[in-house]
């Protein structure tokens, strides 16, 4: 099995070394990152500058198609690599989405990799907001729920 938090940094460094992007490990990816508990991720969502998917869309799509990612869905943004859907959003929608400044978000470094990820709070804050969200409330409703209910098992911690 693919271990994607290796992969993510691997997407990552491509994105840094080409691009200059930082990019935010998102989802629950990012959460099982942060509290090392095995949330059993089906995808590596991916949250980096908005001009990337919007002005400069085909050239990163470009750069990721010439490293093996083959698009699936343009609309979603969303790239295939051996077996691993990798999504991209805006940054910029943190704020508006769940009131998290992208300047209050931490940056780490491991493994020559930088990149950016949530803290709890601002995890309990998206995934709130994601949970009156219409599509996810009607599509994924318990997953956010019992994402809700960890946080705060962790916070409590």
């Amino acid at each position: 099995m693919i271990e994607k938090i290796q992969v993510f940094f691997e997407n990552a460094r491509l994105m840094s070394e080409e691009l200059g992007i930082i990019p935010l490990m998102y989802g629950s990816l990012g959460l099982e990152y942060l509290t090392g508990k095995n949330l059993n991720v089906d995808d590596i969502d991916i949250l980096i500058p908005e001009v990337f998917i919007t002005e400069k869309w085909v050239g990163f799509k470009k750069l990721l198609e010439k490293n093996g990612y083959v698009l699936t869905d343009e609309s979603e943004h969303t790239f295939d690599k051996n077996g691993v859907h990798y999504s991209y959003a805006g940054i910029e929608d943190l704020e508006p989405f769940a009131d998290i400044c992208i300047s209050d978000i931490a940056e780490i470094k491991k493994e020559n990799t930088r990149f950016k990820l949530l803290s709890l709070e601002q995890y309990l804050k998206v995934y709130t907001a994601s949970a009156k969200d219409g599509y996810r409330t009607e599509i994924r409703n318990k997953k956010d729920s019992d994402k809700i209910k960890f946080i705060k098992e962790q916070l409590r911690n």
